[in-house]
């Protein structure tokens, strides 16, 4: 595939999609930069991605932006991408490349983890899409680091290449959870009775958060009423469920830990950014939490994680704007 291909908007626009494993958003391109007919959906109200697509490319924006034009296409998706076939891990979604390039009638098909195209939006975030937690300063051309909680835990980054990124693909949230805490240690001895591994993602995303939340319950021996990872976030935000409040207070201090891993494996000195859709509801509970004292509590290297900022994206769609960076790459 030659990338010149995708420099041309002539033929109709591009059709861009964020996956993720709750909900799936589609957008087209219809000029450098210029995203447009924005349409979320719930990922289970459609059998298929085919199908979804269908029914966006019939939504009168799109059709009104030209979408059945659209011959180049660029999909960020929550899972793993190796050869043809797709298969999501945390929903039942799955694809051949190849057979929906074909339905569609694309000239070309860019397939990638959701979170290497959300790493590829990083440099392009306006600062008003983006908002600091504690201190540090960024340097310019180094590192960069993301992490991410929404329905799984997802982690990247960014290594300057001379006037380019280059995005890593990777499945860190899916490394064994590593407790720093006596209390974080029988959340992990409660989930060992259910998984031979716990991963980071097992916990610390909103899959992870009913488990956390039924661990704490089990820790202090009470009953506790069954909820659902939006209820959870929303009595813990008001408060008014004292197990909610400790639910989401561990989450955010395991993970700072987690950020700390990711800016310690990738010296990430041009900063951490903290996507996905649970911690930007948070708001000032997130920044009143653990979250960047755990971030810091390193040993020995707290200083050097002291100089490191944390920013949490509040960019609304920031995988499109990163899966439009990604297509527009030389």
């Amino acid at each position: 595939m030659k990338r010149e291909t995708f420099s041309d908007y002539s033929t109709g626009p591009r059709l861009l999609a964020d996956i993720g494993g709750t909900n799936a958003r589609f957008a087209l391109e219809t000029a450098p930069q210029q995203i447009e007919a924005i349409w979320s959906a719930e990922c289970a109200a459609y059998p298929t991605l085919g199908a979804a697509l269908v029914h966006y490319l019939a939504q009168p924006a799109t059709v009104a932006a030209g979408g059945y034009q659209a011959r180049l296409a660029g999909i960020a998706i929550a899972n793993p991408i190796d050869g043809d076939w797709v298969r999501m891990t945390n929903h039942h979604w799955s694809f051949s490349i190849e057979a929906v390039s074909s339905q569609f009638g694309l000239k070309a098909l860019v397939v990638v983890n959701d979170f290497t195209a959300l790493a590829s939006a990083l440099p392009y975030l306006a600062a008003q899409h983006k908002r600091q937690i504690g201190g540090g300063v960024a340097r310019a051309d180094a590192v960069i680091g993301l992490v991410g909680a929404g329905t799984g835990l997802g982690v990247s980054g960014l290594v300057p290449a001379g006037e380019r990124w280059i995005a890593l693909d990777s499945e860190g949230g899916h490394g064994s959870f590593a407790p720093m805490s006596e209390r974080e240690i029988d959340i992990l001895r409660y989930a060992r009775r259910y998984f031979d591994h716990v991963s980071s993602e097992r916990l610390v995303s909103g899959i992870g958060l009913d488990l956390v939340y039924r661990a704490l319950a089990d820790r202090a021996r009470v009953e506790a009423p069954q909820r659902s990872a939006q209820q959870i976030v929303e009595h813990g935000l008001l408060g008014n469920e004292p197990l909610c409040v400790e639910t989401l207070e561990v989450f955010c201090e395991m993970l700072g830990t987690i950020a700390g891993n990711v800016a310690l494996t990738l010296g990430a000195k041009g900063g951490i950014y903290i996507g996905g859709g649970i911690v930007p509801r948070m708001g000032e509970f997130f920044e009143r939490s653990g979250f960047r004292a755990r971030f810091e509590q390193k040993g020995r290297f707290s200083d050097y994680l002291a100089q490191i900022p944390t920013f949490v994206i509040t960019e609304e769609y920031p995988a499109l704007i990163g899966m439009s960076a990604m297509l527009s790459a030389d």
